[in-house]
């Protein structure tokens, strides 16, 4: 790919124009599935940005990427969108070779973007079998191993797969997603092992039910609803702000010694 200097130029020097107070000063950071402004990965994007990182906002379709354009003209030139099907080899090749062109550099990558579906074991079907661990499972992996090579050359690196609560506890009628999860639980464990003498940290977040508009429709209902909540000790369901505020923790520059690790933010529920 040919180096595109200007834009490479113009994300080293917003890296470097935040005040010495910030954190993630002169950090790259990739969020994939942050495509929604009321979403996870957006939520998790923006955080980063606030404590001083350039962010790029991954977007599964190129539409996406134009839709985003109107909600990051306020965070600047900090804020970034790029095409990015985790499910598909060849964009998340193209992604991270946009990335390396344009900012020379990776230092922060979030596994959001993933997939489910609510189906009995009797029910799922091959194809959504396949659909949902690639998403899950494969994507994050093949996403980390390109972030893992571009962060090589500083020897640092924070990587943070978003994962869940129903990796560790079953849950009705998600075979497929909670398989998934699982695996994405023993990829960070396997990853952090193999790059921990690289600088590079793999960690994991677990979250528990959020408010996000995927799963509103659902927690609107009263019924639904208390059946969550009389499963998780504090009384409440997440946020995103909950999740966005556990990765800003463990891709802090001071969080180098936690790696491998699966930070349950689920509120109790696994605790039973």
């Amino acid at each position: 790919m040919k180096l595109n200097k200007d834009k490479r130029s113009e994300a080293i020097h917003q890296a470097n124009s935040h005040p010495m107070t910030s954190p993630f000063q002169n950090h790259i950071a990739l969020v994939t599935g942050a495509n929604d402004p009321e979403g996870l990965g957006f939520g998790i994007a923006r955080e980063l940005i606030e404590e001083g990182a350039t962010v790029y906002f991954g977007c599964r379709l190129e539409a996406q990427v134009e839709a985003l354009a109107e909600p990051l003209a306020s965070f600047g030139p900090s804020a970034r969108a790029v095409q990015l099907n985790v499910s598909d080899p060849a964009s998340i090749t193209r992604a991270f070779q946009q990335i390396e062109s344009e900012a020379g550099r990776l230092d922060i990558l979030v596994n959001n973007a993933g997939d489910g579906a609510n189906c009995s074991a009797l029910d799922e079907t091959a194809e959504q079998w396949d659909r949902i661990m690639t998403a899950n499972a494969r994507g994050p992996f093949l996403c980390s191993q390109a972030a893992a090579r571009l962060m090589l050359p500083r020897k640092h690196g924070r990587i943070v797969n978003i994962s869940s609560q129903a990796a560790s506890v079953a849950i009705m009628n998600h075979v497929a997603y909670s398989s998934s999860k699982a695996a994405l639980n023993m990829l960070t464990k396997s990853m952090a092992l193999e790059w921990a003498p690289l600088g590079i940290t793999v960690n994991a977040v677990a979250p528990t039910y959020l408010m996000t508009p995927g799963t509103r429709p659902f927690l609107e209902q009263s019924e639904f609803r208390q059946s969550v909540l009389a499963r998780i000790p504090v009384g409440r369901v997440g946020s995103i702000h909950d999740i966005a505020h556990a990765v800003r923790f463990l891709c802090h520059p001071d969080s180098g010694l936690i790696t491998g690790e699966v930070l349950m933010v689920d509120g109790g529920w696994t605790l039973a």
